[in-house]
């Protein structure tokens, strides 16, 4: 698993990367209440604007990670946003993707560095 310093988490699965926010962005936001997902099939651009998540204390938008294809979105969050801050960094994940190189990865933060870096 791989972290931005945007608070999002990156996970590999086949040729697909899972996308979600990790649970020190979730505790920061607090109580979630709506998310606004993409649509599946949008092309989307490195730092692009792809995500709403509303919370009791603000509205954030969520970054796009990398260049790609949004492939497949989590419906359950659009039902349940509360989920955000029951299981983050698992059955919350915001949208799957598909990217042409996968080592484009390698320059995002790991576990440790992410710890270190939220400090």
């Amino acid at each position: 698993m791989k972290f931005t310093e945007e608070h999002e988490w990156l996970r590999v699965e086949d040729d697909l990367v899972v996308v979600g926010i990790t649970e020190h962005a979730a505790t920061q936001l607090g109580d979630v209440v709506f998310v606004e997902l993409p649509e599946e099939g949008t092309t989307v651009t490195k730092d692009e604007e792809i995500c709403v998540i509303e919370s009791v204390k603000a509205a954030s938008d969520i970054l796009a990670p990398l260049d790609g294809e949004i492939v497949e979105v989590n419906g359950l969050l659009v039902d349940e946003p509360s989920k955000v801050n029951e299981d983050a960094i698992g059955d919350a994940w915001f949208f799957k993707m598909k990217i042409d190189d996968l080592s484009v990865l390698d320059e995002f933060m790991s576990e440790a560095e992410y710890k270190a870096f939220i400090g």
